[in-house]
C-alpha cells in the first residue's frame, strides 16, 4: 500500500520549483511515510530528472558514498570525479561527492533533482580523518547549487538543531499522521464495512490504535484482512496478534526501538528510563530519578539523549513517549520474563481501552437507526 499524501507532495514540489528555489527538509518519525513520499516524488518527476539516494545504506565511508552516488546516476557532471585511487583521503572523497551534487545535470542539460533520504546519516563521516561538521558542510554546499534537493530524516530534533542557524532557503516540512478519513480510504474492502458510518467507526478505531502512522495502519489493515470473517474487522484482536513476538508489527517496533537507542548515548540507562515510562507516564524529572535511583543531574542527561533521538518528549516538564504504540511494545516485551498469550491480550486490551474513541452522538443523530456501539474484543492468539 502506497498512501498518497497530495498536500505534502504539492508543498515539496512547490518548494523545488519556486524562484528562488527553496530546499525542503522532510521530517517524520518512524512509520510516517517519508521514504514512501520520496519514492512517490520520483514517480511524479521521472527517473531521468531525479535521483533517489538512501543515505542510510550509502553512507558507509566517504569513498563508498561517492561510488553509490555516481555509479548508477542518470546524471552527467561537469566535475567528472576521477576514479578513486588507492590512498585517496576521506575528505577528498567527500568533497568530490559534494562537487557531483552541485554540478550534476540531466541528459538535456537541466538542473538535477536529488532526493536524499535519511540525510543526517552523513554525520557518521565526522569520525573520519580530515572531516568535521560534515552536515554543516552539506547544508552550506546545497544552498549554493543550481540543482534541486529534497532531504529527509526520522531524527526531527537533530534536524531542527542543524537548521537553527542555516539559510532561510531551507523549508522544514513535517509529514503529518493520517487523518481518520484517510485511514478509512485505505482500509481493505475485503473486510471493512461497506456502509459509510460503519467504515468511519472502524477507521477511527484504527487511527486511535496506530496514532495515524501509515506503516502501522498498513500492518493492522493487512492483519484484519488475513483474519477469519467472524473477527476480521476487529482492530484490537488484530493488534494483539501483531504485538506477539515475531509478528510484522512487533518487528517494526523492535527496529525503531533498537535503531534509535543505538544512535543515542548511554544505551543501558536509556532502556531503564523507557521501561519506567512504559509503566507510567507522564513523569517529572524528579519522579524518574527516584525510580532509577540516580541523581537528577545524571537523569536529566539521559532524558536529553532520549529526546535527541525522538523517543520521548517533554510537555510542561513531564516526560512521555513520542510513539504510543512503541510504548506498548516496550511494556509488553522489555521485561525479564515474556508474557503468555493471555497476559499479552489483556495488556493490549488495556491499551485499547485508554485510546479508543467513544461513539460520537452526532453519528447517532445522522443515522436513520440508532448506532450500536462496537465493543472491540481481543481474541486468543494461535
Amino acid at each position: 500500500m502506497m498512501v498518497e499524501r497530495p498536500a505534502v507532495e504539492r508543498r515539496v514540489l512547490s518548494a523545488i520549483e519556486a524562484a528562488p528555489v527553496r530546499l525542503p527538509f522532510v521530517l517524520g518519525a518512524c512509520g510516517t511515510g517519508r521514504t514512501t513520499l520520496l519514492l512517490r516524488l520520483r514517480q511524479i518527476l521521472g527517473a531521468d530528472r531525479c535521483q533517489y539516494v538512501d543515505i542510510e545504506q550509502a553512507a558507509t565511508t566517504p569513498e563508498g558514498f561517492l561510488r553509490a552516488l555516481t555509479t548508477a546516476s542518470p546524471f552527467s557532471s561537469a566535475a567528472h570525479p576521477r576514479p578513486l585511487e588507492d590512498g585517496v583521503s576521506a575528505r577528498d572523497a567527500f568533497q568530490a561527492a559534494l562537487a557531483f551534487l552541485d554540478s550534476a545535470q540531466t541528459p538535456d542539460g537541466q538542473p538535477a533533482v536529488f532526493l536524499l533520504d535519511e540525510a543526517l546519516e552523513l554525520k557518521t563521516f565526522d569520525s573520519f580523518p580530515g572531516l568535521r561538521m560534515v552536515l554543516r558542510d552539506l547544508v552550506q554546499a546545497l544552498r549554493g547549487s543550481r540543482n534541486r534537493f529534497v532531504l529527509s530524516t526520522r531524527y526531527m530534533s537533530r534536524a531542527h538543531r542543524l537548521l537553527r542557524d542555516a539559510s532561510p532557503e531551507y523549508e522544514v516540512i513535517h509529514v503529518p499522521p493520517l487523518s481518520p478519513a484517510e485511514v478509512a480510504g485505505v482500509l481493505s474492502d475485503d473486510y471493512a464495512p461497506r456502509d459509510t458510518l460503519g467504515r468511519a467507526e472502524l477507521a477511527r478505531a484504527v487511527h486511535a490504535l496506530t496514532d495515524g502512522r501509515p506503516s502501522y495502519v498498513q500492518l493492522l489493515d493487512d492483519a484484519m484482512r488475513d483474519m477469519d470473517g467472524s473477527v476480521g474487522d476487529d482492530p484490537v484482536a488484530a493488534l494483539a496478534g501483531q504485538m506477539a513476538r515475531g509478528a510484522l508489527l512487533w518487528e517494526r517496533c523492535r527496529f525503531c526501538y533498537e535503531l534509535r537507542l543505538h544512535r543515542a548515548r548511554g544505551y543501558g540507562a536509556l532502556k531503564a528510563i523507557l521501561q519506567v515510562l512504559a509503566e507510567q507516564e507522564p513523569l517529572t524529572l524528579t519522579e524518574i530519578a527516584q525510580r532509577l535511583r540516580r541523581t537528577p543531574g545524571s537523569t536529566k542527561d539521559y532524558l536529553s539523549w532520549l529526546e535527541d533521538v525522538d523517543l520521548i518528549s517533554a510537555r510542561q516538564k513531564r516526560y512521555g513517549f513520542v510513539d504510543p504504540l512503541l510504548r506498548l511494545w516496550v511494556r509488553l516485551h522489555c521485561r525479564p520474563e515474556p508474557l503468555d498469550e493471555e497476559q499479552l491480550a489483556r495488556e493490549v486490551q488495556r491499551f485499547a481501552h485508554g485510546v479508543l474513541p467513544e461513539v460520537e452522538p452526532a453519528l447517532a443523530v445522522a443515522a436513520s437507526t440508532p448506532v450500536v456501539e462496537r465493543s472491540w474484543s481481543v481474541v486468543e492468539i494461535d
